[in-house]
């Protein structure tokens, strides 16, 4: 029996897409995740931009880089949200208002029983993330693109479509507000300037 072409094509793509793309999907969560702040945002993200690679996979070229592929479809997704979300007005859901009090007023309540907070209530914060989170969106981006995820500086200039001469000043200044951010705990961690 003959398949038809189109189950041929459809069968090829499935196949490509997982050998390519799904390999990534942890690295573009963490990069999402990072834009984000929020978990169900980060995984809307990723499955919105496996969503759009698989819809356009004909644009594919194969054998290129399917990582900044699907980084740039990604970053592109998070640039349209941001824009949509700051162009609607605020919506507030007072259940999730009444629902955040009431676990406010139960974890008070828990809190004098459970040895678990008092063992993370003492622990060292990651100063680190909180240094990057603290970043303009920009510097931020370059720094996960090249230190977090190994992305080159040409990789990195198509996926934000930018010069790589940015890429490189912005990559230089995010460094050092980060070191800026950093010196404290690094003296404080016994590291010398």
């Amino acid at each position: 029996m003959v398949m038809p072409l189109d189950s041929i094509l459809k069968n090829n793509k499935e196949k490509q897409f997982e050998l390519d793309f799904f390999p990534h999907a942890n690295a573009l969560y963490n990069f999402a995740f990072h834009l984000t702040y929020n978990d169900a945002d980060a995984d809307d993200l990723v499955q919105e931009t496996f969503l759009k690679a698989f819809k356009y996979i004909d644009h594919y070229q194969a054998g290129t880089n399917a990582k900044a592929w699907l980084f740039k479809i990604l970053k592109n997704g998070f640039i349209n949200q941001y824009r949509k979300k700051s162009k609607a007005p605020n919506i507030v859901d007072y259940e999730d208002i009444i629902a955040f009090q009431d676990f406010d007023d139960e974890s008070d309540q828990k809190k004098d029983n459970d040895l678990r907070v008092e063992i993370f209530d003492n622990l060292i914060g990651d100063e680190v993330s909180l240094a990057l989170n603290t970043l303009p969106v920009d510097f931020k981006t370059v720094i996960l693109l090249c230190d977090i995820e190994g992305f080159t500086y040409e990789e990195i200039a198509k996926i934000i479509d930018i010069p790589v001469g940015t890429v490189r000043s912005r990559l230089h200044r995010a460094r050092n507000l980060l070191k800026e951010k950093l010196e404290k705990y690094a003296l404080s961690m016994g590291f010398k300037k």
